[in-house]
């Protein structure tokens, strides 16, 4: 074991709007003991989510947020330091699939919450991008939600995010035209040469609205939406006969804890969804956890014969993550964050 202590990032105020690096607090305690049937795991990796912000308090979500001074929430990769289970022995790289195992240098498992995976088969990060969480809530909305067999145009928002952009590759490898629509020329730019997507979209051009319509004209059948507001509204009058749209993420409005301020988009949204008999579902990817196995089957020979593109934005050290998260809200992050803190 490398140290006595457990640094740990914990909750030390509830955000207003955007996270803030004084929200949080890097607190040092024992590193825990495994019991009977327990493992110890140290943290390699740890992902950042926006689900994170859900969990601080004041979002605009129905999900229950973790008490204050509690570790923050996190899926991890790791190693097994000591172990007394079984199905584990020391030197395993695990990854911590439940978000248990938090933001914190050290944790205890009693072997539920982790999964054995191979360094040498994909990089460990792949394992909290595109074939972890953030791969697997693409995978549900693409494979439960929409309608898995190829063809038509799938449009994805954020597709230059996390799980945009795996939604939108899976889209491709599966046979569908697949246009992304991300901020700025850069990230367009990486949706075309990196991810091999057949349109891409900036919504900050001022002619946003005419480059979307050339995208698509043959309409749009599929939607992976993880933005939310300010741009459905836009692809609605796109939308074919018998559409359907998975709802992902609301990305623009995890911060937000009243109405919306904006134009009300509402009665066309109804109207289409009528008069185009539109499908529109939510979904939450911790009631598809059983589908990790038809999951991982799938999108693990696309990533080791490199047909899904994954990249992270690398965060250095644990101590780095209150300023960096941040970042997050703001749209200066594309791709998976990742902290390495081991």
């Amino acid at each position: 074991m490398r140290s006595q202590v457990n640094r740990q990032i914990v909750l030390a105020a509830r955000p207003h709007g955007n996270p803030k690096e004084s929200d949080f607090e890097i607190v040092e305690r024992p590193v825990p003991v495994p019991g009977d049937g327990q493992v110890l795991v140290r943290n390699l990796l740890v992902s950042l989510d926006p689900f994170n912000r859900i969990l601080m308090g004041n979002a605009n979500s129905d999900q229950a947020p973790i008490e204050l001074g509690e570790t923050m929430f996190g899926f991890t990769v790791g190693v097994v330091e000591r172990s007394d289970n079984p199905a584990f022995a020391v030197g395993d790289h695990v990854v911590g699939f439940t978000g248990t195992t938090g933001w914190q240098d050290y944790a205890v498992s009693d072997g539920s919450d982790l999964r054995v995976v191979d360094p040498d088969v994909v990089p460990l990060s792949a394992h909290l991008g595109v074939l972890g969480v953030t791969g697997l809530t693409a995978w549900v909305g693409l494979t439960e939600v929409l309608d898995p067999k190829p063809g038509g145009t799938l449009v994805v928002t954020a597709a230059a995010g996390a799980v945009g952009s795996a939604a939108a590759q899976l889209g491709k490898l599966r046979g569908h035209r697949v246009v992304g629509i991300a901020g700025g020329p850069e990230k367009t730019r990486h949706l075309l040469d990196d991810l091999g997507l057949d349109a891409a979209v900036d919504h900050r051009a001022p002619d946003f609205a005419e480059r979307l319509a050339r995208a698509v004209p043959d309409g749009i059948d599929t939607v992976y939406e993880n933005v939310g507001a300010a741009l459905f509204p836009a692809l609605v009058p796109h939308l074919n006969r018998g559409a359907r749209i998975a709802v992902g993420g609301v990305m623009s409005q995890i911060t937000r804890t009243g109405a919306f301020e904006g134009p009300d988009h509402l009665p066309d949204l109804l109207r289409a969804a009528l008069y185009k008999t539109l499908t529109i579902r939510g979904f939450d990817v911790t009631e598809f956890y059983d589908r990790y196995p038809r999951f991982l089957a799938e999108l693990t020979p696309a990533v080791v014969e490199g047909k899904l593109h994954h990249s992270a934005h690398v965060v250095e050290g644990l101590e780095a993550i209150p300023a960096a998260f941040p970042r997050m809200f703001t749209g200066q992050v594309a791709g998976k964050m990742i902290a390495k803190i081991g």
